[in-house]
C-alpha cells in the first residue's frame, strides 16, 4: 500500500507535532511493508537525502511567510501527490482542507487529521481565524475521512458539523532516560531541582501564565522554558522582560539536552490550551515527570488521574498547585510511576500504528 503524508514541514521532525507524528507513522508503517512518502519543505543551502528510514522525502519549494507557508506548500504537495500512484493520501492540519479536492478528482483515498483548534490561537488574524472555521467545514465534505486524536476533538466535529471522526490518538516513545549530568551542569542545573516548561512560545500556550505564578513561588528551583516560535517575536520579547533571575530562556533544544531536561525535572508545567492531544505532554510523562497542566479538556484526558491540573488562565491556582507538589514528596514520586504506565497502555506509538494499518485497510478495500 502507497500512502502519501502532506501538510507538515517534513522529516526527521525537528520542530512540532505534526512533524513528529509523520516521522513516527511513517518510519513504522515502512517497517510493515507500506512504502510511504512524506512531502518537505525546502530548506534554502540544504540538500536532503532520498529516503529516511526508508520513508521516500518528496521536497518542495514554499513561501517563507507567517500565514503562506503552510498552504503554499501542501497547494504544490497536493498537485504533485495527484499524478502518483499512491493509494491514500493523509492531509495534516485542517487549514489545508481545501487541497484534498485535488487527489480526490485523482481517484484518491484522503484522509485529514484536523489536530486541535486552530482558530483560537491568538497569532491568527481575523482572516486567519474564519479561514481555519471554513477549512474545518471543508474537512468534512472533501475527506473520505477525518482523524481526531483526542475525544474532545471528536465531540466538537460531532456537535458543530455532526460529522464523524475516527478517534486514534496521538503517541509516545518509550522514554530513554538520560542519566547525562553534564547537558545539566551546562544549563547550571541540578537533578530534580528545577521546573520545566516546554512548548511553543505562542500566548494560547501560556507561557505568560506560567511565569506569573512561578514569580510569587518562594523557591531556589529555577523555572526553564524550552522553546521558540518563528513569528512570535514580540510575545517572546515581552516572557523575557520579567525581572526574575531564577527563569531560565533557553530557546530550541532537541536530543540528549532534551532528554536530559526532561529525565531530570522536580516537575513539568503544560500550559497549551487549544490543541488536541499535545505530543509534549505525552513526552513529559514518558519521561516519568510529574506533571501540572492546564486543565482543558484535552489535557485533563491525556493526564487522568496521574497529574495535576490548574484552572485555565489563573496563575493564583497554578502557584498553589506548585506549592502543593514542594509539600507532597510521595505525591510527586506517585504521579512519576504512574505516568509512564498511563502514556504505555493509552499512547503507545506501536499499538497507535496497528490502529492505522487496520484504518488504511478499511479505507481502500
Amino acid at each position: 500500500m502507497k500512502v502519501a503524508i502532506l501538510g507538515t514541514r517534513g522529516i526527521p521532525a525537528n520542530y512540532g507535532g505534526f512533524e513528529t507524528f509523520a516521522e513516527e507513522l511513517g518510519t513504522r508503517l515502512v517497517k510493515k511493508g507500506f512504502d510511504v512518502s512524506i512531502y518537505c519543505r525546502r530548506d534554502d543551502g540544504k540538500s536532503p537525502d532520498e529516503f529516511y528510514k526508508g520513508v521516500r522525502l518528496i521536497v518542495l519549494p514554499t513561501i517563507k511567510h507567517k500565514y503562506f507557508d503552510t498552504i503554499a506548500h501542501t497547494f504544490i504537495s497536493a498537485l504533485h501527490v495527484s499524478f502518483t500512484r499512491t493509494d491514500i493520501v493523509y492531509f495534516c492540519n485542517a487549514i489545508n482542507s481545501i487541497f484534498m479536492i485535488f487527489p480526490r478528482l485523482f481517484g484518491k483515498k484522503v484522509v485529514m487529521n484536523v489536530d486541535g483548534l486552530e482558530w483560537k490561537r491568538a497569532k491568527w488574524n481575523r482572516l486567519g481565524k474564519w479561514a481555519y472555521r471554513v477549512s474545518e467545514r471543508i474537512a468534512t465534505i472533501f475527506a473520505n475521512e477525518i482523524v481526531s486524536d483526542s475525544r474532545g476533538i471528536q465531540a466538537y466535529y460531532k456537535e458543530k458539523f455532526n460529522a464523524e471522526t475516527n478517534f486514534i490518538t496521538y503517541g509516545a516513545r518509550r522514554a530513554a532516560v538520560s542519566r547525562s549530568g553534564g547537558y545539566l551542569k551546562k544549563f547550571g542545573l541540578k537533578k530534580r531541582k528545577y521546573i520545566l516548561y516546554v512548548s511553543r512560545l505562542e500566548p494560547e500556550n501560556n507561557a505568560h501564565v506560567v511565569i506569573k505564578a512561578y514569580e510569587k513561588v518562594k523557591t531556589d528551583m529555577p523555572l526553564v522554558i524550552v522553546g521558540d516560535a518563528p513569528y512570535g517575536k514580540p510575545y517572546i520579547e515581552q516572557l523575557r522582560s520579567t525581572k526574575d533571575s531564577r527563569i531560565k530562556f533557553l530557546g530550541s533544544i532537541y536530543g540528549e539536552g532534551y532528554r536530559a531536561l526532561q529525565s531530570n525535572a522536580f516537575c513539568y508545567i503544560h500550559g497549551n490550551e487549544v490543541g488536541g492531544t499535545n505530543p509534549a505532554l505525552l513526552e513529559a510523562m514518558a519521561y516519568g515527570n510529574c506533571v501540572i497542566v492546564n486543565g482543558v479538556p484535552f489535557n485533563r484526558e491525556v493526564v487522568g488521574d496521574c497529574g495535576l491540573w490548574f484552572k485555565p488562565g489563573d496563575p493564583s491556582d497554578l502557584k498553589r498547585k506548585i506549592e502543593h507538589l514542594f509539600k507532597k514528596s510521595r505525591e510527586v514520586a506517585r504521579f512519576r510511576k504512574m505516568a509512564p504506565e498511563r502514556i504505555k497502555k493509552h499512547y503507545n506509538w506501536d499499538d497507535i500504528v496497528e490502529k492505522y494499518i487496520i484504518f488504511f485497510r478499511a479505507i481502500i478495500k
